[in-house]
């Protein structure tokens, strides 16, 4: 009797000790379940506003993380993008390119959301139909189908429309409370989140 309480009053403060050691685990390191999409933009520098969206995270139902960063532009820069459509196409915007741009809010998407707007992506993809109108089917119309797709409340003013940033924070305006409010430079989005973020793929040409 005496050696089985001995025993037990061994184990009870180790299992104490290992049940505290899982709930510090537990609070440091993020549940990583769930794709987040992320809206920004560019409004000054070198290259013409731009607006475009981000994902991180994993779908709940297992699979690939999400890491993709995606926009739409011409696929040239012409006097014709002022008389009509022209070529257009997916870019895909390079960390320096993020680096000078502005995170405005994030949504945690449902995985049926997700594949909708990875739909997106190939509709107006090479595969689809991916002609630019700068009137009718610039970045900011991409940004909002996204939105659509991904449960949000979508007003398009039409005195938005090719204005990035207005447009990506009256989204903001439209979902309040349904939305995680950024409104930070990359950088400081960048630092504020662990593990960091980095999107890949090509600069989008001005637009």
């Amino acid at each position: 009797m005496e050696g089985g309480m001995t025993t037990d009053r061994w184990f009870r403060p180790v299992f104490r000790a290992l049940a505290a050691l899982l709930l510090a685990v537990q609070a440091i390191v993020p549940a990583q379940a769930a794709v987040t999409i992320t809206f920004w933009s560019q409004e000054f520098g070198q290259s013409f506003p731009h607006a475009f969206f981000s994902f991180s995270g994993t779908p709940d139902a297992g699979g690939p993380a999400a890491d993709g960063t995606y926009g739409f532009t011409a696929k040239a820069i012409t006097p014709a993008l002022l008389t009509g459509s022209v070529a257009g196409r997916i870019d895909r915007p390079k960390p320096s390119y993020i680096d000078r741009s502005n995170a405005h809010f994030s949504v945690v998407l449902s995985d049926a959301q997700y594949a909708a707007v990875r739909s997106l992506i190939d509709e107006w993809g090479e595969k689809g139909d991916s002609h630019y109108n700068l009137n009718r089917r610039n970045c900011v119309h991409f940004v909002a189908e996204a939105a659509r797709r991904s449960g949000l409340t979508v007003v398009e003013d039409r005195k938005l429309m090719k204005k990035p940033r207005s447009f990506t924070q009256s989204l903001e305006r439209a979902n309040a409370g349904r939305v995680t409010v950024i409104e930070l430079p990359a950088k400081a989005y960048f630092a504020s989140r662990t593990p960091p973020v980095v999107a890949v793929g090509s600069t989008p040409p001005p637009r």
